[in-house]
Order: C-alpha cells, then structure tokens, then sequence
C-alpha cells in the first residue's frame, strides 16, 4: 500500500538540478546569480566557495547576454543547473529565445566597456558550447566540483 510519505519522495525536487525561467530584464539576471549561489550553498558549495564565485560570475555572463542579446519580447530566459558528481561537475544552461543572433567574440579593445563575457565564460569554464533549439539557444557551461572542493590550507594558530 502506497502512503502519502511515498508519493512525496516520489513527487519530490531532485536535489541535484534547478530549473528556473527569469524575465528578461536586468532584474531577471540578477536574480539568476542570486538563485545560483542559494542553490550551490543548499548543495553543500558555500556562498564563499571558488565553485559557487565561478558559478556565479558564469551565470551573471550568460544571464546578462541573455537578457541583453537573446531577449524576445514577452519571452523569459531559463537557468538551468545540474550538479553532476558522478561526472565531477556543475553544468550551467542559459536558454533565451532568441536564435537568429549567432553568438559572437567581440575584439574587446581596452577602452571598451563591453564585448568581454564569452571570454571570461572560455577562460572559467572547464568546457563551454551553444546548443539549437526549435525555439532560440541554449549557451552551457561546465564546471569541475573536486577543484572547488579542496580543502583550504591550515594557517598556523597563534603562538602560545
């Protein structure tokens, strides 16, 4: 016989993803930082980890050229995140709606204010890509978890 706690555990969140549709505003991708580094610290990642700063800083590219360049009006933009332990890794997903603007470097001279973010996206991110959809794209990025997780050393404590 089924009972209630088993349809629970059944119908329950997985622990392991979060999947999240923001507007597409600046608002929209603040609130997608905010989201990763609640997310990653209920994970067990604190909000002070290297993971959850990397994470962060990834999620904080991909949201704001979601919202800056794959906006659609009256679409939102989803963020996806999947901690993947069996594969070493926290994969981050940015979908927008938009997929008729191919994603681009810009030559990011120094005077420029923008024109930066895929680079810091392929500099922080173990692996990176863009995937089709039948609506707009979805831009990833992977994280390793055991380099986050090494513990830090020990200072030596005050003499005495």
């Amino acid at each position: 016989m089924t009972t209630l706690c088993d349809v629970n555990v059944e119908i329950s969140t997985p622990t392991t993803e979060l999947v999240q549709r923001l507007s597409s505003t600046p608002r929209g991708a603040r609130l997608a930082r905010r989201l990763t580094g609640t997310t990653l610290a209920t994970w067990g990642h604190p909000h002070d980890s290297d993971l959850s700063h990397t994470a962060q800083l990834l999620v904080a590219e991909l949201a704001a050229n979601a919202v800056t360049h794959g906006r659609v009006q009256g679409r939102d933009f989803e963020l996806r995140l999947a901690l993947l332990p069996d594969k070493d890794t926290l994969r981050i997903e940015v979908s927008d709606a938009r997929g008729d603007r191919p994603l681009r470097f810009l030559d990011g001279r120094l005077e420029d204010e923008n024109g930066r973010g895929l680079v810091v996206v392929q500099v922080l991110a173990r692996r990176w890509g863009v995937a089709e959809r039948d609506v707009g794209k979805t831009v990833w990025a992977e994280l390793a978890l055991t380099a986050a997780r090494r513990p830090c050393p020990r200072r030596p404590g005050p003499a005495g």
